[in-house]
């Protein structure tokens, strides 16, 4: 079985328009056929998701050279922001966006110990007076505030919570908000896909675990912000990646074998960056 859907055209000035004025007469009509499969397959992975409420700021940018994804979050009625996983390239543009919006950043914080890039964090607190380093205690990283599994991260009245998911590295976290429905994963899940295993005291059995246990077990509809993408995608969801994602969809056993055997090349920064990152990516302190 396969559901027709008419498109209808109208060409004006010699380009296609996909509104017509009304009473006009289409001069070119189309006719897409979708098979009932595809149709399906793509519905079924589309769960209301959760909106932003009025008091909620989101901002999602992206450093090109490491292909880092950077978020702003802030209560707009007091002003109290944090920033997750910055990169030191892009400290000034950071610092501005934040200046811009006339937010009080009160922690920059990082997901994990990144092997890719040094973090902006040290940078930020001398840019933005004020402002705290966090991380999770496990990651043994230096920074102002170590925090711990289920501890709560508060800015304004909205608040993120802490969940291990350990895998990639020894260290990583999720950073969960609930209202809001979001959820900051870091390496551990990215859109189809998940990071690596094989550095960092990574072990895939521990990154299906936590997955599993701490990501997947949120809500269907949440929203997934990964640390990184390589594709150009910025979101996904818990349903979507439990439905398509290639590795993470595998079974225990299945997936171990494939991280195992992935072979890929040595991380370029990774002998700079995690030096680096260990003191909070401070310049001249590694």
């Amino acid at each position: 079985m396969s559901h027709a859907i008419q498109i209808t055209l109208r060409k004006l000035g010699g380009l296609a328009r996909n509104a017509l004025p009304l009473g006009a007469r289409p001069i070119d009509t189309f006719h897409l056929t979708v098979q009932n499969l595809s149709l399906s397959r793509a519905a079924s992975t589309m769960t209301n998701q959760i909106p932003f409420s009025a008091d909620f700021l989101f901002r999602q940018m992206f450093d090109p050279t490491s292909s880092t994804y950077t978020y702003l979050l802030a209560d707009l009625d007091s002003k109290e922001a944090v920033l997750i996983d910055p990169v030191l390239e892009q400290v000034n543009r950071d610092a501005g966006v934040v200046k811009d919006l006339g937010l009080s950043l009160k922690f920059v914080m990082n997901t994990h110990m990144h092997a890719d890039h040094i973090t902006g964090t040290g940078c930020l607190k001398s840019v933005v007076p004020g402002c705290k380093s966090l991380i999770s205690e496990a990651s043994g990283a230096k920074a102002d505030v170590h925090v711990v599994p289920c501890e709560k991260i508060q800015f304004g009245r909205h608040q993120l919570e802490v969940r291990p998911t350990p895998g990639h590295t020894s260290g990583c976290v999720t950073y969960v908000c609930h209202e809001q429905g979001i959820a900051f994963t870091g390496d551990a899940v990215l859109i189809r896909g998940c990071g690596r295993t094989d550095f960092q005291e990574g072990d895939p059995a521990t990154l299906y675990k936590s997955v599993h246990e701490q990501i997947f077990s949120l809500p269907e509809n949440f929203k997934l912000f990964p640390a990184h993408d390589y594709k150009g995608l910025m979101v996904t969801t818990v349903e979507e990646e439990k439905k398509l994602n290639p590795r993470l969809t595998k079974s225990l056993e299945e997936f171990i074998e494939l991280m195992n055997n992935l072979n890929l090349p040595y991380p370029k920064k990774i002998d700079v960056a995690v030096p680096a990152n260990r003191v909070c990516g401070i310049q001249g302190e590694y």
